[in-house]
């Protein structure tokens, strides 16, 4: 854990916690030997990976939501965190259209509150809010979105993530920067791995239809999009904030996806899924002219690799590979959180191995 050290003994501080993110995002931490507390709603579903991978026995939880204001502040005035990570939201396209108004309240005011806990409750110096590659106005063009592209996404839910970043370059420029704090947002690609049970994404729908013998349905195949391993934003999450608690001028605004050659349509990852799954698993297409969703999007990483020093590690294969792996291990009720340490472990091996190999190179 060598890569996490400088999370060892410090309070860090997440929202949306028990999420599909955040609950990876929490084992990292805990293995690195952080104090970690959570703030956010209880998981929905039967099944959730907060739930599954015992990571609540390792943590603070606290039941909240972003919303309250008042509860919010009551948690950073109890814990004090040095360190916070921002993923609370509203995260489903197809939801924000049933529900826009909470969408709105939860992206947005929820991040209006988590910052001015920041501002007015001392201890935090590092700051991620996380938002999404969809924040950006989409044009659908052939190359990857660039942080200074204008923010417009179309869809309530990509348009409260605009306003969410919006609202943290407003915190940054008016308050935080003077005060001393470090504050980023990171614009993440689509993820995928083990436990994620949401509604309408594409790799859940894949393990659902597999473990229940059902041929797989896919609403869009021809959509592109910058699938990575949840390991990897998370990756860039953790250096971002250490790298700006330490030197400023690390803050940005940044995008973090794969490399072009892993930005494929859903069609090639879930024929991906099938090769891995093996088992005789299939899929077919059912477009389903359901509301608006981007055809093609994919996103230019050139800036947080050249300010960060972060890249991608795992290809799409071995993406879906190590999804693949987690899912099994779920059907067959091993130990889940066993399994997890054991990929967070494999990756960061791999990501020093990658990092030793192209220090040679310069050398050389």
């Amino acid at each position: 854990m060598g890569a996490l050290d400088f999370y060892k003994g410090k309070t860090v501080l997440l929202t949306g916690h028990t999420g599909f993110k955040g609950s990876w995002l929490c084992m990292m931490l805990s293995m690195a030997g952080a104090n970690v507390v959570g703030y956010a709603l209880r998981p929905e579903g039967e099944e959730s990976l907060f739930a599954l991978s015992g990571i609540q026995d390792r943590i603070v939880s606290v039941e909240g939501d972003v919303r309250d204001m008042a509860h919010l502040k009551e948690v950073f005035s109890k814990h004090q965190p040095q360190l916070l990570f921002h993923l609370a939201a509203q995260p489903l396209v197809r939801e924000s259209y049933v529900h826009p108004a909470e969408t709105y309240e939860t992206n947005v005011m929820g991040t209006v509150n988590v910052l001015e806990c920041v501002r007015t409750v001392p201890g935090v110096k590092s700051v991620l809010n996380v938002t999404t590659d969809k924040v950006y106005e989409n044009r659908e063009w052939d190359w990857g979105y660039r942080e200074t592209d204008p923010l417009d996404g179309h869809d309530p839910y990509s348009n409260s993530k605009s306003c969410s970043e919006l609202v943290t370059h407003s915190y940054k420029k008016s308050f935080l920067d003077e005060m001393g704090i470090a504050v980023s947002t990171a614009r993440a690609g689509n993820v995928i791995g083990g436990g994620d049970f949401a509604k309408d994404r594409i790799i859940p729908d894949c393990v659902r239809s597999v473990l229940a013998g059902q041929e797989i349905a896919i609403r869009n195949p021809y959509s592109v999009r910058p699938f990575q391993h949840v390991l990897e934003p998370l990756s860039a999450y953790l250096r971002i904030v250490e790298k700006q608690a330490d030197f400023p001028d690390c803050q940005g605004y940044y995008n973090v996806g794969p490399l072009d050659c892993d930005c494929v349509t859903a069609g090639e990852l879930a024929s991906l899924f099938c090769e891995a799954w093996g088992e005789g698993a299939a899929w077919k297409n059912v477009c389903d002219k359901g509301p608006h969703e981007a055809a093609f999007l994919k996103l230019d990483c050139s800036f947080v690799r050249r300010k960060i020093g972060w890249r991608p590690r795992w290809d799409i294969k071995k993406a879906v590979q190590k999804t693949v792996e987690w899912t099994k291990a779920y059907r067959d009720k091993r130990d889940l959180a066993a399994c997890m340490e054991s990929q967070v472990r494999e990756f960061l091996q791999f990501e020093a191995a990658c990092r030793q190999t192209e220090a040679r190179g310069r050398v050389e």
